[in-house]
């Protein structure tokens, strides 16, 4: 079958110290799609300290929709890894890093590398779905920097 990639990136800053923002982010919880604002269901399997599984089922156009994703945690580098090994997009992986900013803040640099089956649209095409991607992906992180703010200091007023 054919297949195609999307890259995107983007940055999300947390009002929280870089190693509280990383041990927030890789505490994986059966609610999470709720507090990214979606609807779904998340099972967690820990495989071992740093190797997680997750298998997450949501609602999509065409039925429900499951994935699969090995997670790989490298604490060292307060990063993380989230390879797709079942599901729609098969083999994408998305790479996550925390970056601190100072005593109090940091930020998340992430890179998504999507891989799509069928046949290869247009580079246009191609760049439009990275944006809507992009726009989707980031907005979930916002909402999770929210969560964050809440969890680590009680209020969801980002400063």
């Amino acid at each position: 079958m054919e297949s195609y990639s999307i890259h995107y990136n983007f940055s999300q800053r947390f009002d929280v110290p870089a190693k509280a923002a990383f041990d927030w982010c890789v505490d994986y919880r059966p609610d999470d799609w709720q507090r990214m604002g979606k609807k779904g269901t998340r099972k967690i399997r820990r495989i071992n300290e740093d190797t997680i599984v997750l298998t997450d089922a949501y609602p999509g156009g065409d039925g429900p929709v499951t994935k699969k994703r090995l997670v790989r945690l490298n604490p060292e580098r307060l990063a993380w890894t989230n390879t797709h090994i079942e599901g729609p997009n098969r083999h994408s992986q998305f790479w996550y890093q925390i970056v601190e900013e100072g005593k109090d803040r940091s930020r998340l640099d992430f890179t998504g590398l999507q891989v799509n089956y069928g046949k290869r649209p247009s580079d246009a095409k191609i760049a439009e779905l990275a944006k809507e991607l992009r726009a989707d992906d980031s907005g979930m992180w916002v909402l999770l920097a929210k969560e964050m703010r809440r969890d680590l200091h009680g209020t969801t007023a980002l400063t």
